[in-house]
């Protein structure tokens, strides 16, 4: 282990040993989804530590996925926060949340928002650039390996890719690979990167994929809100063509948790990570092997100019104390 992970590892420690003492009366139980992929995992982790050290909060991690924790926010009403809900990817279910009450936006979570889409390589648009185009893809499939690399079950990405090669009639032209998890579809492209071979498929930022590896963004065609919209719904009837619009990307809360603890919903509004800055920390986390917890202890001790401008004073004091 090296020194700067010996070090985490030893932060580490110490706050989760502190956590067991510094909850106070004044906040309660928290709940708060965990995503399945680095980034919102990194925004939980900094999330409940502020929470926990901060605010005396005692905070539980539900695991999740786009899909998942909408379905959750309908049915159960739970969990109290959602971090890194892709607004893009929530079809009507949210917005009916929303226009009943039941939920309330927080926060743009990244700043100026999220970026996905369809990527090749940077080395394979250099040596053909009429694959920066969906139709020079689709002429010429065999230059890209004649594989589209589709996003996980569960992610939001995975409705919209759907209809979208439904529309184009990609599978004519090549096969679809629906991958099994956001680890696979990633080591795709590394591996590719590894071997300067062809690469097509879905990815979306702030990653430190696209943070590591040069991509370049396939003109899928230009964007069409309503037909954006329609994609979004797994069972449309007339899936159409567009490109995907810059993703807004939320923290969202139950209408409960802004009536219970409305100091932790006035915390989680100001939570917003520059996009930059976030590949930045998941970039570091990568090149250390590092977990959620010691990449969120990374970014909490050499960004304290960023976070204590989201808390309130009396939470800002109570940090003070392990981070300087």
């Amino acid at each position: 282990m090296n020194n700067t992970k010996k070090l985490l590892a030893g932060l580490v420690t110490g706050f989760a040993l502190t956590t067991a003492t510094a909850a106070q009366a004044e906040c309660g139980d928290v709940s708060i989804t965990e995503m399945n992929w680095a980034s919102s995992q990194i925004i939980t982790e900094v999330s409940k530590f502020l929470m926990e050290q901060g605010y005396g909060c005692t905070v539980e991690k539900v695991p999740s996925a786009t899909t998942t924790s909408v379905a959750s926010l309908a049915e159960n009403g739970e969990p109290d926060i959602v971090t890194e809900l892709w607004l893009n990817s929530t079809g009507d279910v949210y917005a009916k949340l929303e226009a009943d009450g039941k939920v309330s936006r927080l926060a743009d979570v990244f700043d100026p928002g999220g970026v996905e889409g369809w990527w090749i390589p940077s080395y394979l648009a250099e040596k053909h650039p009429e694959l920066s185009t969906i139709e020079g893809v689709m002429a010429n499939p065999e230059l890209v390996g004649g594989r589209f690399n589709n996003c996980p079950d569960g992610w939001g990405c995975r409705i919209v890719n759907d209809n979208l090669i439904n529309a184009l009639g990609m599978r004519n032209s090549m096969e679809v690979f629906d991958h099994g998890s956001g680890e696979t579809l990633a080591t795709s492209i590394a591996a590719a990167y590894e071997n300067q071979e062809p690469w097509f498929g879905y990815y979306y930022g702030p990653t430190a994929v696209l943070g590591k590896y040069a991509m370049t963004k396939v003109a899928i065609g230009a964007v069409d809100a309503d037909i954006h919209a329609s994609n979004q719904n797994k069972d449309t009837a007339n899936p159409g063509v567009s490109d995907f619009p810059p993703a807004p990307v939320l923290t969202v809360a139950t209408a409960a948790l802004n009536e219970k603890e409305p100091e932790i919903a006035a915390l989680m509004g100001k939570v917003s990570f520059e996009t930059g800055l976030l590949s930045s920390v998941l970039a570091w986390q990568e090149e250390n092997s590092a977990s959620a917890e010691e990449a969120a202890v990374y970014f909490l001790t050499n960004h304290s100019d960023v976070w204590s401008q989201w808390v309130n004073d009396a939470a800002r004091e109570k940090l003070a104390a392990f981070i300087k």
